[in-house]
């Protein structure tokens, strides 16, 4: 037996986010019809209100209520140092740590030349504008470390040495608590090759 039009019309567009397949859409379907009135009503505000008052930042490209947003506007930053990740929830993760406290940039994405995303694509330009603009004395790229962000972090890096401007890229390797048997080659590589002194 088919779902019903109604059902099948959630399902389609909530299979649509990140990371729901087409069973987890249908199950979570479901479970809106099932909430109370009151419970629908409430999640239906929450988004348009989020559409409604979120936007981005016109100095980091980080999604915030305000313009600019709070990072930006707190003058106890460091204004020298400048963390370039690829979503707002790349900032959010690299804010919860205590030892930056200098400035972000949000990319929008990752270079990714089988899906067609080049430099324009991404906020790049954004980025080598603001470089050119503000005294910043070291860029840390903050990509993820698959091929994408690994191609966005090797690109940035060729762009933005010729201004002068110091480029570091987080360090990689074993994770805190974990046991060195179980850890890939490349994470022991890398682990090597990030150590320091002690």
């Amino acid at each position: 037996m088919n779902r019903p039009q109604s059902v099948e019309k959630m399902t389609q567009i909530i299979k649509k986010l990140p990371g729901i397949g087409p069973k987890m859409a249908e199950r979570i379907s479901y479970h809106i019809l099932k909430m109370p009135q009151s419970e629908v009503n409430r999640l239906i505000d929450s988004i348009n209100s989020g559409r409604q008052k979120m936007k981005y930042c016109r100095i980091c490209f980080n999604l915030n209520e305000s313009d600019p947003c709070p990072i930006c506007s707190d003058n106890t930053r460091e204004k020298n140092i400048l963390c370039v990740v690829e979503t707002p929830q790349d900032l959010i993760a690299v804010s919860k740590v205590k030892e930056y406290n200098g400035l972000y940039f949000v990319l929008g994405g990752a270079l990714s030349p089988l899906d067609a995303i080049g430099p324009d694509d991404i906020k790049i330009s954004q980025l080598i504008e603001r470089l050119k603009n503000d005294k910043i004395g070291e860029v840390i790229i903050a990509t993820d470390t698959d091929s994408k962000g690994e191609t966005t972090a090797l690109y940035l890096a060729q762009t933005i040495k010729p201004l002068g401007i110091k480029v570091s890229r987080l360090g990689y390797g074993l994770p805190v608590g974990g046991d060195i048997e179980y850890a890939d080659e490349i994470t022991i590589s890398r682990a090597i090759a990030g150590r320091k002194e002690m």
